[in-house]
């Protein structure tokens, strides 16, 4: 069985874990990534499309120039986008979060198990626990870049309007505003580093400990070793 301390340290980090893994899954259910205002002219008046959207789903509206709005609708984000480079940039969005939610899973499941055993394979251990965080902290990362690249670059918005709204003519402006979902991914980057030293304080304690413990013989007589 498990010392105390091993038992409380690999718990608080278990709690992270499963922290993280909520978080993701809550990142990937809802549509509060993004809110745009695109702004269209056309022959007689300009439109502005006001979009709210996540990586599956979200809501568009429509206003003329006085303010007036027209429509509002929900739509699929794979549906509205006709591009190929928007499609694989929110398909790779996408892939990589579920690869962080396998790594916090696997994760937890490292730390829970420290927690109430002490496992014979090294990679079961502290090694295991850096692995998995590493790798979760590491993908929410690249998601959290590549999601903003994909606004600037693959123009996500201004192809999710005109998908909404098929008659829209020229783009002339848009402002984008980031949701929670999308700055939700910087605490699940926190809780991996904090599951990280977590487990990193342990070890270095029992390292230390296991070297106090051997400086004793070390620092011995010759004759009493012998002895």
């Amino acid at each position: 069985m498990p010392s105390r301390k091993k038992t409380a340290m690999f718990a608080s980090a278990f709690f992270t874990c499963v922290c993280s893994f909520v978080l993701i899954c809550v990142v990937l259910a809802t549509q509060h990534w993004m809110s745009s205002e695109v702004r269209f002219s056309g022959t007689n008046s300009s439109v502005t499309v006001s979009l709210r959207y996540g990586l599956f789903s979200g809501t568009c509206e429509q206003f003329v120039a006085a303010g007036l709005q027209v429509s509002e609708q929900a739509f699929q984000v794979a549906d509205n986008l006709s591009g190929t480079k928007a499609k694989s940039m929110i398909t790779a969005i996408i892939v990589i979060l579920v690869l962080g939610l396998l790594s916090s899973l696997l994760s937890s499941g490292f730390t829970c198990t420290n927690a109430v055993s002490n496992p014979y394979q090294t990679f079961l251990g502290p090694i295991g626990v850096y692995t998995w965080n590493s790798l979760c902290g590491l993908f929410t990362l690249i998601a959290m870049i590549l999601f903003p690249v994909s606004i600037e670059e693959s123009d996500l918005s201004i192809e999710l309007a005109r998908g909404c709204f098929s008659f829209l003519q020229t783009h002339t402006k848009s402002t984008h505003t980031y949701g929670y979902s999308y700055w939700i991914m910087l605490l699940i980057i926190f809780l991996n580093i904090a599951s990280i030293i977590i487990i990193y304080f342990y070890d270095h304690a029992r390292y230390s400990k296991k070297k106090e413990q051997e400086r004793p013989i070390e620092n011995a007589p010759k004759d009493v070793i012998l002895f």
